[in-house]
């Protein structure tokens, strides 16, 4: 969430970065409302003031044992008004806040103004992409050949966009969990939770999927609890109204969650295999930094969700984001995104995203400084580290052979029982 002061010192950027987004928010009724508020709490001082002065004349008048009513009288006038003004500086907050929350997040200078794929900036490619000797199926057609997807039961059991793995397939998903865990608490500092698979509104409002993307999340019936589209939410919100010390600072997280994504405006789009499921597992990164050092602790989150890709032998490019493609909580993102030979197209396995005291303001996550100075809100970043079901497609893709059988990459032999393949 932006800061009001700063949208009313800072209208033009504010101004530029909804057009940048290609988002219409009126800030001039936020800041009207802002100004009204502002006025009513000056009056409201200067009521609280005057029945100070009343309730010590009351005090002296009483002590002088003089008559005190019209004085009490007339304080309680001034109560009323008190009274009244509160009411409506509680509504205006609240009308205050609800517009606020539909505000997105500043996009960082450096990303290229547009919309995607055209404004996309390729920022590097690792591997060339590979030249089977024979016409590659795709994930779907591997998975199922092999035995180890079904998606016909998968939709028996709850209906289309969902996946089921079985076999080398289910050990193939829990040995990427796994290995992925492993290499961010072992080489790369993290430490690992695991959190709760439902999250409460104000987790979600915390993190900036609420209000905006309600529509495309799972939500329970008799309680007002979701379930995670992300880790990001619950690992985010740990420290959710909390003052760190600095020297806690940075603090690194993973976590292992299925996510569940509604996605509703998104039927009739990719609908057979992996690239598009409402149910996945994901492996998530998220961190809690010091301001000064937002930027370098985004090119770090990149290169160890790089490393899980480079171990992983997978040909992979990362992509930033222009302002029409970040989304609406972070300031700058870069996308991983893996080739799959198979159906012939580039897939999307992780977002990295730098939020400034976007969602640190939202869930009021502040930090203390040694120097003394009056708590700061800390920075967050997250990525995936990484998604699993596009990952399992381009795993499947790139590592099949001529006689259906997938070779395995050697940093998840020790996961799959020694085996180098399945088949």
């Amino acid at each position: 969430m932006l800061d009001i002061k700063f949208i009313k010192e800072n209208e033009q950027i504010v101004n530029k970065s909804l057009k940048d987004r290609g988002i219409k928010i009126g800030i001039d009724i936020l800041l009207d409302l802002y100004e009204k508020r502002k006025t009513l709490l000056i009056k409201a001082e200067d009521l609280k003031y005057k029945k100070n002065l009343a309730s010590a004349e009351i005090a002296n008048l009483v002590r002088e044992k003089k008559d005190s009513r019209a004085k009490i009288d007339s304080m309680k006038v001034i109560s009323q008004k008190i009274k009244g003004i509160d009411k409506k500086v509680g509504e205006l907050g609240q009308k205050i806040r609800e517009i606020s929350l539909t505000i997105p997040n500043i996009p960082h200078p450096s990303v290229p103004v547009g919309s995607e794929p055209a404004a996309n900036k390729i920022v590097r490619q690792h591997k060339d992409l590979p030249k089977l000797k024979f016409e590659p199926r795709t994930h779907l057609e591997i998975g199922e050949a092999l035995g180890i997807m079904d998606f016909g039961r998968a939709s028996k059991l709850v209906g289309s966009h969902f996946s089921l793995f079985k076999g080398q397939g289910a050990k193939l998903e829990r040995a990427l969990i796994n290995f992925m865990l492993d290499l961010h608490t072992r080489k790369h500092n993290y430490v690992e939770i695991w959190p709760p698979s439902l999250v409460n509104r104000s987790s979600m409002t915390g993190t900036g999927q609420l209000p905006k993307l309600e529509e495309d999340m799972y939500r329970l019936k008799d309680e007002d609890y979701f379930l995670v589209p992300t880790a990001e939410v619950p690992l985010t919100n740990i420290h959710q109204n909390e003052i760190l010390k600095e020297d806690d600072l940075p603090i690194y997280y993973t976590a292992y969650t299925p996510c569940f994504r509604r996605e509703a405006g998104s039927y009739g789009k990719e609908t057979k295999g992996l690239v598009r499921v409402h149910q996945f597992d994901k492996v998530e990164l998220v961190k809690f930094v010091r301001p000064e050092s937002s930027s370098d602790e985004l090119e770090s989150l990149l290169k160890d969700a790089q490393k899980v890709l480079e171990l992983l032998e997978l040909p992979y490019r990362v992509v930033l984001l222009p302002t029409r493609g970040i989304s609406f909580a972070a300031a700058k993102c870069y996308d991983l995104e893996v080739w799959a030979p198979g159906i012939k197209r580039w897939l999307e396995v992780s977002s990295c995203s730098m939020f400034n005291d976007f969602q640190a303001r939202r869930a009021n996550i502040k930090y203390k400084p040694k120097t003394g100075a009056k708590p700061q809100y800390v920075h967050t970043l997250n990525g995936s580290g990484v998604a699993l079901a596009r990952t399992v497609a381009a795993l499947l893709e790139n590592f099949q052979q001529r006689d259906g059988n997938v070779k395995l990459p050697k940093a998840l032999v020790p996961y799959m029982d020694g085996r180098n393949k399945i088949e």
